[in-house]
């Protein structure tokens, strides 16, 4: 049972703002790039490949750092990390927005993939320092800030890139964490570190780093892996070698990264199993309605332009901001059970619409503003369930592998709906037939809907946890 904060240290509303705006920001800056790839290669005269890696090289980074500062914040403090972590945010910001050319611009992005870890350090905070029924509202608030940011940054990072140029849109949520970062420091009490003798587990850290590239690599691979069976066995090789190595490095560690009695946890697993499956299927729908928007094909799409899409996806980025209070106060009415299987149901219905009506832009506007409200609602109560699955002091380290497992998802989901559009284009042409947006559509709905399997049984080996 947690220990209740001292009424000193409570966080109180501005604290909380403070962080949320921090959150807000970090989420804006992180989002940037998605919307204007394609002007960034224009200026850059950068080709598809180089395009690639300048988009998933902040997610990278990201996977890597959140786990260490997770760690780092449960045995050292929260503020305290997330200070530090922010100046290496801000510095990348600045890289990027300062730089002339692609090496420069990807040394920015790895920099600012240091943010993922900000969240994990906002949750060690609010489970320290809010009362134990607070806590919920406190953390839907901060993840709902964050995702709304994301959203933000879609939209406002075409018109700035195209208005001012394309410094400025890393420049502005730049100055903005700077600016949060001084409020956090100034509004939010500091936390007692828990374990500030405790060493890093560097084998531990080495060895998921290793698991995490290598499934990015098997992703960006698997085109070519029906075709070269050598190419697959030899990642799945590598893959099931890291992480043999890393259970028997966490299992004889002195102070190992995750403690795998806390990973055998049912609420603990099966809540990262949702959210590999929620992800998925909630970034196919990212990759694809955009497109459904954009393409002119035989008697589908819209040929809508990007001011267009922006519009069409303001609903949405209003509903993946308002997901997370909502969730929180959700958790805490009706239990966080409830809530991913009703952000499920919804999510499932959302993308089965869209599959078999989409004639209409407002088929689409609608399908995905629930669908980014589910999203958002799911992966909130989703952190939730696992910070109060397990002891204080593991918080960030717990939480921190939702947000890694969230990149892979998203990942996932992006390549899957790729090789689907890509297997459903007719030879000779450019634009994907209908059916395999339909196809996908479905596919996204059968994974979000096998998650329910997991579901039901979320409850089981809890210690404190909102049911």
């Amino acid at each position: 049972m947690a220990a209740p904060a001292s009424p000193a240290l409570r966080l109180g509303t501005p604290s909380i703002g403070a962080i949320s705006v921090l959150a807000g920001a970090t989420g804006t800056l992180e989002s940037v790039v998605s919307p204007t790839l394609p002007l960034l290669q224009r200026e850059l005269s950068l080709d598809p490949a180089q395009g690639a890696l300048l988009s998933i090289a902040m997610l990278i980074t990201g996977a890597l750092t959140a786990p260490i500062a997770g760690v780092l914040g449960d045995r050292h403090g929260g503020k305290r990390v997330l200070i530090w972590l922010m100046a290496v945010v801000s510095a990348g910001g600045l890289v990027s927005a300062l730089a002339p050319n692609l090496p420069v611009l990807l040394a920015g992005q790895v920099l600012e993939g240091a943010m993922v870890g900000a969240m994990p350090l906002s949750f060690i905070l609010v489970r320290k320092l809010c009362p134990e029924d607070k806590s919920p509202v406190a953390i839907g608030v901060i993840s709902g800030f964050f995702v709304g940011g994301g959203m933000l940054g879609t939209l406002v990072a075409g018109p700035i890139a195209e208005g001012l140029s394309r410094h400025w849109m890393f420049a502005l949520p730049t100055f903005a964490i700077i600016l949060a970062s001084l409020l956090v420091y100034k509004l939010v009490p500091d936390d007692e570190p828990s374990r500030n003798d405790a060493k890093i587990d560097w084998p531990g850290v080495v060895l998921l780093s290793g698991i995490v590239l290598t499934f990015m690599a098997g992703l960006a691979a698997a085109p070519d892996m029906g075709s070269q069976p050598l190419l697959l066995i030899g990642i799945v090789g590598c893959l099931a070698a890291f992480v043999t190595g890393w259970i028997v490095v966490e299992r004889r560690a002195a102070s190992p990264m995750f403690d795998l009695r806390m990973l055998a946890k049912p609420a603990v697993w099966r809540s990262y199993a949702i959210t590999f499956a929620v992800c998925i299927g909630a970034a196919l729908s990212i990759f694809l309605v955009p497109q459904l928007f954009a393409v002119s094909g035989d008697g589908y799409g819209f040929d809508a332009g990007p001011t267009d899409i922006g519009r069409y996806l303001l609903p949405a980025a209003a509903m993946a901001a308002i997901s997370g209070p909502l969730s929180g106060l959700g958790v805490r009415r009706f239990g966080s059970t409830a809530v991913v299987a009703a952000g499920v149901v919804i999510m499932t219905t959302s993308l089965v619409g869209m599959a078999f009506f989409h004639t209409e832009i407002w088929h689409l506007v609608v399908g995905k503003a629930l669908i980014s409200l589910a999203n958002g609602a799911c992966i909130t109560a989703l952190v939730i369930k696992t910070a109060t699955a397990v002891d204080q002091g593991t918080t960030g380290t717990a939480t921190s592998l939702v947000l890694v497992i969230r990149v892979l998802g998203f990942a996932t989901g992006a390549q899957l709906g790729g090789a689907v559009l890509t297997a459903g284009t007719p030879d000779g042409s450019d634009i994907p037939a209908e059916s395999a947006y339909v196809t996908a559509l479905v596919i996204a709905a059968v994974v979000t809907t096998l998650s329910l399997l997991a579901v039901r049984n979320m409850n089981k080996g809890a210690t404190n946890e909102s049911r």
